[in-house]
């Protein structure tokens, strides 16, 4: 990883090569921007599991337009796991 200088702001930017990412980084990339919805079936009801990036488990919802509609009220983008 190397830092170079935003000349606009001074303020230090970091750059890196994604191909040589650790599963450690790899997990941490976009964690608090993104979060993902996937169909789980739990106490024999079908819902919808809310996780972090990393895998981090953060909410249930019975629905999947309301478990999208939390992650998009909490400023984070959601994508869908099959």
């Amino acid at each position: 990883m190397t830092t170079e200088q935003n000349t606009d702001t001074a303020t230090p930017v970091a750059s890196f090569d994604i191909r040589h990412l650790s599963a450690e980084q790899l997990a941490q990339l976009g964690v608090s921007q993104i979060a993902y919805v996937k169909p789980v079936l739990v106490n024999g009801q079908n819902g919808f599991a809310i996780h972090a990036a990393d895998g981090t488990p953060m909410a249930m919802a019975a629905d999947r337009d309301v478990a999208m509609a939390a992650i998009v009220q909490h400023e984070m983008f959601p994508l869908s796991v099959h």
